[in-house]
């Protein structure tokens, strides 16, 4: 029996890396010869300002730290820290006390940040962090380009990319990929660094330009910024706002659109499981190309890249494929093709098991 230890965030709040830790412990309770067990390290309460010290955050990683002991009853500890220097320091007894005890250590990032946080750090800090990433006996990236946010401390034959999933019930069997107008939807949190004021902002010029579309817009709200998002909304009179979406709600979400947009810039970016979605329900990617999103997306192919915050790039894409409508199921079906050959769960469900037993 092989014993897996899985410290990371867990929903709620959802987010990328919280999600894809609850479908890592699924596939290992259903997997012959793995028992799970789990910390949780989410903090509660939704904040874009990952990575930042603060008293309370310190304390409530305190009281995760008294699970510990769970190190003694695990073979293997896979951890899915953050990107910055709290946010792996904050993993360090996990990571002394399972090299002490020789255990087999997985350290799985799921971001682009990590290699331009050790460049930036100096003296003791990045000292401490090379000590402790250095402990890792394997480490996993969503993609290969973004192989560099672990090759600083441990060699390349022990760095596996592991793409990320959409899960299964979002997959539809058959969808008519509806062209009449433009319908966009927008399914993350609601970050100032995901493009959100941007897009925002492109679809009031459309409505100004009297271009037929409709838009919804799902996830968390930071509560520093949610009167200035949420005033945005209210200055639309085609887009609607729906809160956090989940199961049925977010199935029929994706049915009902045909474009999904991203315009991240979001320092942490890894593989958005969002975008994943979106080609798993057939819709035309608008993005940026930043991260590791550039592994998944070909222009013109899956979808277009626009330039990073800037406003004019998203409506003349919006603009281009109201004008070429066409497009619209052309791309859908690439996508329903890409998302088959590398996105699925049996994929990552066949992978990831493949890296832990190697």
């Amino acid at each position: 029996m092989r014993r897996i230890l899985i410290i990371g965030p867990f929903p709620k709040p959802i987010t990328g890396m919280s999600l894809a830790n609850l479908v890592v412990k699924k596939i290992l309770d259903e997997t012959p010869n793995y028992l799970v067990d789990t910390i949780n390290t989410s903090y509660s309460k939704f904040d874009e300002k990952l990575g930042k010290f603060s008293l309370k955050k310190f304390l409530f990683y305190i009281k995760f730290n008294i699970q510990l002991y769970k190190i003694f009853q695990n073979k293997i500890i896979y951890i899915t820290p953050g990107q910055t220097f709290f946010g792996i320091t904050k993993y360090s007894l996990f990571i002394l006390l399972s090299s002490l005890l020789k255990k087999e250590i997985v350290i799985h990032i799921h971001g682009n940040h990590l290699q331009n946080e050790y460049k930036n750090l100096t003296g003791i800090k990045k000292k401490t962090v090379y000590f402790l990433l250095s402990k890792t006996t394997k480490g996993i990236v969503l993609s290969k380009s973004l192989k560099n946010n672990m090759s600083s401390f441990i060699k390349e034959e022990y760095i596996y990319t592991l793409n990320n999933f959409a899960e299964n019930y979002l997959v539809p069997k058959n969808k008519e990929i509806k062209t009449d107008k433009l319908r966009i939807v927008f399914l993350s949190n609601l970050m100032l660094e995901k493009g959100i004021l941007e897009l925002l902002q492109a679809l009031k010029i459309l409505e100004e330009q009297n271009i037929e579309y409709e838009a919804k817009i799902a996830g968390n709200i930071d509560e520093f910024y949610r009167d200035k998002v949420l005033n945005y909304f209210n200055k639309l009179k085609n887009t609607e706002y729906l809160g956090v979406v989940e199961g049925k709600q977010k199935k029929n979400l994706f049915k009902w659109s045909n474009i999904f947009v991203l315009p991240t810039y979001y320092k942490m970016e890894g593989q958005p499981i969002s975008i994943i979605e979106a080609m798993a329900t057939h819709h035309v990617i608008i993005t940026t190309n930043h991260a590791g999103i550039i592994d998944m997306i070909k222009e013109g192919e899956n979808g277009y890249f626009v330039e990073k915050k800037s406003i004019k790039s998203i409506v003349n894409t919006f603009k281009f494929l109201n004008k070429n409508k066409h497009k619209i199921e052309r791309i859908s079906k690439n996508n329903k093709l890409v998302f088959d050959k590398k996105f699925t769960m049996n994929h990552f469900k066949e992978n990831l098991i493949k890296i832990l037993n190697s």
